[in-house]
């Protein structure tokens, strides 16, 4: 079985502040002048602003306060703050991006050649494989640059600009900070990190509404994010989740969260846990890299703490739902009817379930 980790962003937990804007100011490390359009957000959101000309940006967090806030730029590693403080203002710190020189590979292959190769891995670990990575493209592809060891057989990517992404299944424009890719080609596993923001197509929406809306709740059920929040409350069988220890025991919401003064919940257990979702054909695997997990009501948790495995480590990139997101009251879903998938969202097959009638799980 292949492994993934992937880190969004590295992050810390808890926002611990009950200011509704925070200020501060974005300066480059080295030579502490300002960084002018900085942008400063909540990763995997639509929520963010950017800093003027001398460094300085202010952000509402009223919606969002308990996740970490990300600060990126052009040419400078991202970098997240998870504790603010209300009384003063912020100085935010970016590093300069160091790159590394590529390697003399003696191939007999034309250059073209092999960066298409590299490229091609490269998407496939990023955007993903499932279809709506087939409808997912990169803008600024030449950006990319990639560094192949001559004694080692580790891919890497580097991106001297934030990926611009268009992802036409789900109607969302994406600028993603590159901050490390590396792929390993004997295990064939890899690990990203950086941090993402989106933005509405509203012009696709407008004219394929009824198909975007299909695909987004597609790709949302069985998701990570829908796990966390069927978690948060406390409702995971209505969610269509079943949780069971790699020892095959049914766990419930009690054994696997604990709650600290009822605002913030962390998963935990003993050993890895397998998850089971009704519109997905395999089952998902959560091994722990730490021994408490922080997730939120909107679905966010701690990347860092957990390696995904099975089903849900495809959800890549393509698959990103922005933290926003919400399946509409007239959805199919709101109603007595369950999707079988068939790995299309555009053909799913349906059951129909009589009122009060729950899914079959396994």
């Amino acid at each position: 079985m292949r492994k993934y980790i992937v880190i969004f962003l590295f992050s810390g937990f808890y926002i611990a502040t009950y200011s509704q804007v925070i200020k501060g100011t974005v300066l480059d490390e080295a030579t502490e002048s300002p960084i002018w359009y900085a942008s400063v957000y909540f990763n995997g959101t639509f929520v963010g602003t950017t800093s003027d000309e001398h460094g300085h940006f202010a952000l509402d967090i009223s919606k969002n306060a308990s996740m970490p806030i990300s600060i990126s730029a052009i040419g400078y590693y991202s970098i997240t703050l998870s504790e603010v403080s209300p009384d003063k203002p912020l100085t935010v710190y970016l590093a300069p991006k160091v790159y590394e020189l590529s390697e003399v590979v003696i191939t007999a292959r034309p250059f073209s050649r092999e960066r298409k190769a590299n490229l091609k891995i490269f998407k496939d670990e990023f955007l993903g494989t499932t279809s709506n990575a087939l409808k997912c493209e990169i803008l600024n592809e030449n950006d990319i640059t990639f560094n192949v060891g001559a004694y080692d057989d580790t891919l890497k990517a580097f991106a001297s600009k934030p990926l611009l992404i268009y992802n036409r299944a789900l109607g969302y424009k994406i600028t993603y900070y590159l901050d490390k890719f590396e792929y390993y080609k004997k295990s064939t596993s890899f690990l990203y990190k950086g941090s993402i923001i989106f933005k509405e197509d509203l012009a696709a929406y407008e004219t394929q509404q009824m198909s975007l809306e299909r695909r987004r709740r597609f790709t949302y059920l069985g998701s990570r994010t829908h796990f966390f929040r069927a978690l948060w409350a406390n409702d995971i069988r209505s969610g269509g989740f079943a949780i069971r220890s790699s020892q095959n025991v049914i766990l419930s919401y009690d054994d696997i969260v604990i709650e600290e003064d009822n605002q913030k919940k962390f998963l935990t257990y003993k050993e890895n846990l397998v998850i089971y979702h009704y519109t997905k054909l395999g089952s998902s695997y959560v091994v722990f890299l730490k021994d408490l997990v922080y997730f939120d009501s909107n679905g966010y948790f701690d990347p860092s703490g957990i390696s995904w495995e099975g089903e849900m480590a495809r959800q890549r990139i393509a698959d990103w739902l922005p933290y926003e997101y919400s399946i509409r009251e007239n959805s199919p879903e709101k109603r007595p009817v369950f999707l079988v998938t068939s790995g299309d969202p555009d053909r799913p097959g349906i059951i129909k379930l009589s009122k009060g009638s729950k899914p079959a799980i396994f």
